[in-house]
């Protein structure tokens, strides 16, 4: 199934979560109000939202927990963008101001936190004591791999090992998440979710290193923020780490990106790694964790379900944006 059935399959349930996100985004504040809504008016994939559903739903009933985790799930990766925004001072994110650009960097930050909070509220609301235990493992877990991500920018030292921890953190456990708790609160039987939860994580990391492969070479006005972004703040994403052990191209691109590295010089960068060979290496993890992604559906009993996540995965290794 392509990305855009599988989409319109869940459109009706789609647009609940959507409503659940700007209810429980809404302010009292003016400013965290006006936050909340330049958010929500940007849009998204909604990816995590979807994953969730298909999960928990596939070919049971509407539930409304089900609904509640996808769009608590949301408001946290919301969340996490604000305050991305913050430390890499982006001022553009899917084509738009972003929050900090509009508001400031302190606003941006407790809009952040506001998100957070309100996304557990939410969550609160299901009766399902586990799912409370996980995610706030993965809460903690998420914000270690931010600090994480902090402490490197511009740490050439680092490892290729070093790259996929912090992005199991940032990024797949989320998605893992997404699939996991849908799933659980949707009453799948324990041993399927465990396979959801372990498909969702293989699929988040070929998520995030195909963001990073965008990053050089998408189009701006697609991906909807500055292309070399990443490299620009000192956020070595794994084309740039296997682009710095090339011979006669490491030693150069490791000399270029440091901080306050003028423009001229992170234009030459980027052109040092698309020159490397590494994006072409990174696509090739990004394929083996989807394959590995796809052998683990082989846990899960609901062909409907196996379809529509199969659709998925060949959605993220295409995707543009």
């Amino acid at each position: 199934m392509e990305f855009h059935e599988i989409y319109l399959l869940y459109r009706q349930e789609l647009d609940r979560v959507e409503r659940l996100l700007d209810e429980r985004a809404r302010a009292d504040h003016a400013d965290l109000a006006k936050a909340g809504r330049t958010l929500l008016e940007a849009g998204g994939k909604r990816i995590r939202p979807l994953f969730a559903l298909i999960c928990g739903l596939g070919e049971r009933e509407w539930s409304e927990d089900v609904a509640k985790v996808a769009a608590a799930l949301e408001m946290i990766h919301m969340a996490t963008l604000v305050h991305d925004d913050v430390i890499d001072r982006a001022d553009l994110r899917r084509g738009r101001p972003t929050v900090r650009k509009s508001y400031g960097n302190l606003a941006a930050m407790y809009t952040g936190d506001y998100l957070f909070a309100r996304a557990i509220q939410l969550l609160a609301e299901v009766d399902n004591l586990e799912v409370h235990r996980l995610m706030a493992k993965g809460i903690v877990l998420l914000c270690e791999g931010e600090i994480e991500q902090i402490e490197d920018f511009y740490n050439w030292s680092q490892g290729v090992m070093t790259y996929l921890r912090r992005i199991h953190r940032k990024t797949a456990l989320l998605i893992s998440l997404s699939c996991q708790l849908g799933a659980m609160v949707g009453g799948v039987h324990p041993r399927e979710v465990a396979a959801l939860a372990r498909f969702g994580h293989a699929v988040g990391m070929a998520f995030q290193i195909v963001d990073d492969l965008l990053d050089f070479t998408g189009a701006a006005e697609i991906v909807g923020k500055p292309v070399g972004g990443d490299l620009r703040q000192g956020n070595l994403t794994l084309p740039a780490l296997l682009a710095s052990s090339r011979p006669g191209i490491g030693e150069r691109l490791r000399a270029l990106v440091r901080e306050g590295m003028r423009e001229e010089e992170a234009e030459e960068a980027i052109q040092l790694v698309v020159a490397s060979g590494a994006l072409a290496d990174a696509e090739r993890l990004a394929e083996r964790y989807l394959e590995k992604s796809r052998e683990l559906l082989q846990g899960v009993g609901r062909e409907t379900v196996r379809e529509q996540l199969m659709g998925l995965t060949s959605f993220i290794l295409r995707r543009q944006y």
